[in-house]
């Protein structure tokens, strides 16, 4: 059976082993639509290799440590990153690659291609997975064609593919990939062409950038767009881009540079090309029999069809294609460096200023009714900046990640998460909370009075100076009571602060010289030993940005809690007055404007709770090994301490294992004290999993209902090496 097919020899009953974009590329070119040389290796190929290497059962131990349909966002995007190295590390084998060498040399000799996805289930009327598998553009010499031909085949396990085919309902174990080489159209202007806007399917939409296609689908060119009449294909309007930039070849792969300013002043297409684009993307709608997505470009004057797949966006079925919303999680650098600047410079010090202007204002001063209209304005205020972090801190996590997969292409270690340990030499907001709890622990530690001071319940006793230093903690962290940070008075019987700093005096430090930066500094020149000039220059910003983006995975969420604590204290105080007059500890009454906007918040969306439990089955028999994510390398065996309420944490004692449903930042001041960690939320970006590697702790995330099988005081064994909890007694 051949596994490369020239476009030519193609026939209906190959549709299946060539691919959705394969086989459409094929009937138009039959068809008379100018295409590039294109070939297609076949499905069959790619069963080979997963057979041959083995890789077919290891994707699939990964893809069943959890029920898929529970996974999280990070667990799968954490899953793809798994499969996609399994991929990294297996050559193709001999056999196959001696074949594959064979027809593609005869073919393109030594032209630059394009090494193109073409899952079978893509571009049909039913699913279009558009941007969810890779594509490579301008690969020169066979051995590169063919280590592509592999990051093609492992990005039909990408995140995005996966959720996306959760979502269209498609069988993952049935999945498999073509993929479509291409001889490089080097266009002098590209785009792609909407045949039906989805918005108004009287009109058909254009957008057009100079140069390669790849800056327009990236996101890193802004296109200029044109909206036509369908009928008539008259233009309606034309909205111009800021002309800036525009993706062209190098020796391999493409790169962004500036655009010259003579061709900035003008747009890329005129009238009588925006007519010819829109009249064979329309020939494509009559000849598929349904609108069309379709990918072109120029060169010379002379018009080249990449390819053409259905709008299913335009499906009026149960069906809902969410990729939109995949894709926006996956940012290019350059949209990323935009992000940060964004995040940095505007949305850090707009979220410190939101929660420092709410401290300022003495809640006990108001009226009834101001407070009342206070607790309002607060709440509107968390509800925008909780969008803002879904909207924009969410996709800046991608730096990680896009750090991550430039990382194992260039190094290709045996363990995909080798680059985290690049990213740890960072200053969290955390680790600085950590580091003050320390230096008043170690006060503690070296002052018997004061020790003996504050067992007793002393607090007002103490020297005064450490009373300062408390109170300066408080109002940065505040005073560990409460489930946010910043918050205070949260509990009413106890002093968590002071619990958790005698807990912490009563042993050694744990320092964050566990950190291994000498390893860190050697990796690091590893990398960047596999660029050269301008790439390694890339490189290291691309390094420099995703300490920020691994930095503020953890910071974001202590900034956000600053402000969201700012609405639960006027909710207490709130609370505190109407409970005041139904005692008869005050005159005055609770207005209905208090009592109303209480009742209103019962019905708005909730804050987010982390300590709220998964409902689930009631487990009389333990299992005695529990599955889950690696998180943070290393064994270690402890007594479990279950963290079900905030207010559980004020009881964590040195060397035991936190088990939680999900590590807060604000309950990373007891991961000093912890031997390892262990969540029911997985992924190695999670929380849990940053702070468990900055002190060097195992970690174990994405354990099923951990909270609910593990109690507190049960001795487990937390292998972070393979993602493994086991119950009970035992060596290591």
């Amino acid at each position: 059976m051949k596994w490369v097919i020239s476009a030519e020899d193609i026939q209906d009953e190959d549709r299946q082993r060539v691919g959705g974009k394969g086989y459409a590329l094929v009937l138009m070119a039959k068809n008379g639509f100018q295409i590039p040389e294109t070939v297609c290796i076949s499905s069959d190929a790619y069963q080979e290799y997963v057979d041959h290497t083995g890789l077919r059962e290891r994707i699939q131990l990964e893809l069943h440590r959890k029920n898929f349909k529970e996974m999280r966002w990070e667990e799968i995007w954490d899953c793809a990153t798994r499969i996609r190295n399994m991929f990294l590390q297996k050559q193709i084998p001999d056999h196959i690659a001696n074949r594959l060498k064979a027809a593609i040399q005869v073919r393109f000799q030594d032209e630059p291609v394009a090494v193109r996805s073409s899952a079978p289930e893509e571009d049909t009327a039913k699913a279009s997975f558009a941007g969810l598998h890779e594509s490579y553009i301008n690969i020169s010499g066979i051995n590169a064609i063919l280590e592509h031909i592999r990051k093609v085949w492992a990005s039909l396990w990408s995140d995005a593919a996966l959720l996306y085919r959760q979502e269209i309902g498609l069988s993952v174990e049935k999945s498999t990939m073509a993929v479509v080489i291409q001889a490089i159209v080097p266009g002098d202007r590209s785009g792609v062409v909407f045949t039906q806007n989805p918005n108004d399917a009287s009109q058909g939409v254009i957008e057009s950038v100079y140069g390669l296609n790849q800056g327009l689908v990236d996101g890193t060119v802004d296109p200029d767009r044109w909206i036509l009449d369908r009928q008539t294909h008259r233009i309606i309007s034309h909205t111009p881009a800021t002309r800036r930039y525009w993706m062209v070849p190098i020796e391999q792969g493409v790169q962004l540079n500036p655009l010259p300013e003579s061709m900035s002043r003008m747009p890329p297409l005129n009238t009588q090309k925006t007519r010819e684009v829109f009249g064979q993307a329309c020939r494509a709608e009559d000849f598929f029999g349904t609108p069309q997505d379709v990918e072109w470009t120029y060169k010379d004057r002379s018009l080249v069809i990449l390819q053409s797949r259905p709008i299913t966006t335009l499906s009026t079925g149960k069906t809902e294609d969410n990729r939109g919303w995949y894709l926006s999680l996956h940012r290019s650098f350059e949209n990323l460096k935009s992000l940060r600047k964004k995040i940095e410079e505007e949305l850090i010090p707009g979220m410190s200023a939101a929660a420092e202007e709410m401290a300022a204002t003495d809640l006990t001063r108001l009226s009834d009714r101001s407070l009342a209209q206070e607790i309002s304005r607060r709440w509107e205020i968390n509800h925008k900046w909780v969008n803002i972090y879904w909207d924009e801190f969410i996709p800046f996590a991608h730096g990680v990640r896009l750090f991550g997969q430039v990382y194992n292409d260039a190094i290709k270690p045996e363990d995909p998460y080798e680059f985290v340990d690049l990213l740890t030499q960072t200053e969290m907001a955390s680790l600085e909370r950590n580091r003050m709890l320390e230096d008043l622990a170690a006060q503690i530690r070296n002052d018997r009075r004061l020790a003996e001071q504050l067992q007793k319940g002393l607090y007002a006793e103490a020297d005064p100076d450490f009373i300062t230093q408390i109170d300066s903690f408080i109002l940065k962290f505040g005073d560990l009571s409460c489930a946010v940070t910043g918050g205070s008075q949260c509990a009413q019987d106890s002093e968590p602060l002071i619990k958790i700093l005698l807990e912490m005096a009563n042993h050694p430090p744990a320092p964050l010289g566990r950190r291994k930066s000498q390893k860190a500094q050697l990796l690091k020149e590893k990398f960047l030993a596999c660029f050269a000039g301008d790439r390694r220059t890339q490189a290291l910003e691309l390094l420099d940005l995703a300490r920020t983006s691994y930095q503020l995975r953890d910071d974001d969420n202590i900034y956000l809690g600053r402000i969201e604590a700012q609405v639960l204290a006027a909710i207490r105080e709130a609370r505190q007055r109407i409970e005041n007059t139904q005692s008869g500890n005050s005159d005055d009454s609770a207005t209905n404007e208090l009592e109303a906007v209480l009742a209103d918040l019962d019905h708005r969306t909730e804050i987010p709770n982390p300590y709220r439990q998964k409902a689930g089955a009631i487990f009389d028999i333990k299992p005695r090994q529990l599955i889950g994510q690696p998180g943070g390398p290393g064994i270690a065996r402890g007594s479990a301490r279950v963290i079900r309420q905030h207010a559980d944490l004020a009881d964590f004692k040195n060397g035991e294992v936190l088990v939680c449903d999900a590590v807060d930042p604000n309950m990373t001041f007891v991961v000093p004290l912890a031997s390892a960690v262990v969540e029911r939320r997985g992924g190695m970006l999670i929380h849990g999993a940053i702070i468990a590697r900055e002190y060097g702790l195992p970690c174990v995330t994405g354990i099923p209902d951990a909270t609910a099988v593990i109690e507190t005081g049960d001795i487990i064994t937390v292998d972070g090496y393979l993602g493994i909890v086991t119950l009970g007694t035992g060596d290591i």
